[in-house]
């Protein structure tokens, strides 16, 4: 069995034992996306090495997994510090209708991500070298999105500062955090208390390797008015 048809198979388990069902092509496409990952991670740092082996679970699967938590009523988001493309291209694969932005600042990263999004004919994002706070992104994308993403790059109240001008009047910010969130969540709710209109925190909890979060990964999604 080659390593691609076994992240297949590992996909299946985790989607299947989970009760979410996306198409065969969805899960080849994610398959062939684990594959590619590896394959560049051994010239260019997108994930630690020791996390090679478990690229499906905790890259992969944890991507798509988040948008069983989002508002069905979403149409165009942007990852905030996409790295190697997560959760930004899992996520385009398993909500096709999502239009995205992954957008990052180094130069290599994006490189690679735009080599991936090619080779996995996905014509539902763009990617973009840039910094999200600098002027021209803003002047280009201004009031643009109403979904935020990202994965643990940057503390909740950065995140608010980054999303406001580029997102619509009303939007949702989902961020994948690891540990006690408590006092990172109450730094950003003060400043931003007047635009937050409802926050939740989701455990990340799956079958049949985290079923108690033994991981410890939750998803903070905040319902934002501008």
């Amino acid at each position: 069995m080659d390593q691609q048809e076994q992240y297949l198979r590992e996909l299946k388990v985790l989607f299947w034992e989970n009760g979410i069902n996306p198409d065969e092509y969805q899960l080849e496409r994610l398959a062939l996306f684990a594959s590619l990952v590896v394959q560049k991670n051994s010239k260019l740092n997108l994930i630690s090495r020791k996390d090679v082996e478990k690229i499906v679970e905790n890259h992969i699967f944890i991507s798509a997994f988040i948008s069983e938590f989002l508002p069905a009523k979403v149409s165009r988001f942007l990852d905030i510090g996409t790295g190697g493309g997560f959760p930004g291209i899992p996520l385009a694969i398993t909500r096709p209708i999502l239009r995205g932005v992954l957008v990052d600042s180094t130069s290599k990263k994006i490189d690679a991500v735009k080599d991936f999004v090619n080779k996995l004919k996905l014509n539902n994002v763009v990617v973009e070298n840039s910094r999200v706070e600098s002027d021209e992104f803003i002047s280009k994308y201004t009031n643009s999105f109403d979904l935020v993403v990202s994965r643990a790059t940057v503390p909740l109240i950065i995140l608010f500062r980054y999303s406001l001008p580029l997102i619509k009047e009303k939007a949702y910010i989902a961020a994948i955090k690891g540990g006690d969130l408590t006092d990172e969540f109450k730094t950003a709710e003060l400043k931003y208390k007047a635009q937050i209109k409802k926050s939740t925190i989701f455990e990340l909890s799956y079958k049949p390797f985290n079923v108690r979060n033994e991981k410890g990964k939750k998803l903070v999604l905040i319902e934002i008015n501008k």
